[in-house]
């Protein structure tokens, strides 16, 4: 498993990339982080989400910094509508800009997939882990949010189902990679979503999920998405962990908890490149 994204300081701006999607050249791709834009207050200073307590002219500006400096259309961008769900949706060049901005492709989507180059995704995250996915071979990319329900109903495993079934992936062939987001330090919930952790994901639940004494119960997303990926087949050198806990580094990254509701919208994007031949 490769541990640690790359991280982009261009003046004030700060971004994150991939090293394993780099070097695979088929993908413009950036994670945010909270620095470089023009939001101000509780959303200072890249906010990337419309519902926030930002100003909509400023959230539009932050776009056109980042996909300018990772570039990527700004009039062709395709959102996700996430409601902390297992939904993914197919995207294809008709959606690219036909939205109202930062509307969203359609309610209740909390994974975007294409095949086609030029269509850039764009999920939001403020704890919830981003999951990124990039097979080169038969060129087809998927980006996930996967919060704790999405991880209960294991929306990474099924995004690379879809992959494999739908667009011909192999799953050896895919790299994967999971964002910064909430550490298990940080996630700290009650009985009843623990145990439907452990309904979910039976014995091997007991791998990432830790009781404390105060009958609060610790639990590890990244290793619970980890399981997804190698149960369904994805080779552990093509994972790829951030290994960033939003929360721990909310100088870097909003973070929901951190801030406690009073926070801005991180985005992962992500877009085919045309290859020639």
């Amino acid at each position: 498993m490769n541990i640690g994204f790359r991280h982009h300081k261009v003046g004030r701006l700060e971004y994150l990339t991939i090293p394993a999607f780099e070097n695979a050249g088929l993908v413009a791709h950036c994670f945010t982080t909270r620095l470089g834009g023009v939001s101000t207050g509780e959303c200072e200073t890249l906010n990337m989400g419309l519902y926030r307590n930002d100003i909509r002219e400023n959230v539009m500006e932050n776009y056109r910094i980042i996909t300018k400096q990772v570039g990527i259309d700004y009039n062709g961008l395709v959102f996700s509508n996430q409601v902390h769900d297992d939904k993914i949706a197919d995207v294809t060049d008709g959606d690219r800009g036909m939205q109202p901005f930062g509307e969203g492709i359609e309610r209740g989507i909390d994974g975007l997939i294409t095949d086609e180059p030029d269509v850039p995704l764009i999920t939001f995250y403020a704890d919830c882990v981003p999951l990124f996915f990039l097979d080169p071979v038969q060129k087809v990319i998927a980006l996930v949010h996967s919060g704790w329900r999405g991880t209960v109903k294991q929306i990474g495993k099924k995004a690379i189902g879809k992959m494999i079934n739908e667009y011909g992936c192999r799953a050896e062939d895919i790299l994967t990679a999971i964002g910064p987001s909430i550490g298990k330090c940080h996630f700290e919930v009650d009985r009843p979503v623990a145990e439907a952790f452990y309904k979910a994901y039976g014995p091997c639940a007991k791998g990432f999920i830790e009781e404390k004494q105060n009958g609060k119960y610790h639990i590890d997303l990244w290793t619970a998405n980890i399981l997804q990926f190698k149960e369904i087949g994805i080779r552990e050198r093509n994972i790829t962990l951030a290994q960033e806990c939003t929360c721990c580094n909310r100088h870097i990254y909003f973070s929901h908890r951190g801030n406690k509701g009073k926070t801005g919208s991180l985005a992962a994007i992500m877009m085919l490149k045309k290859v020639d031949g």
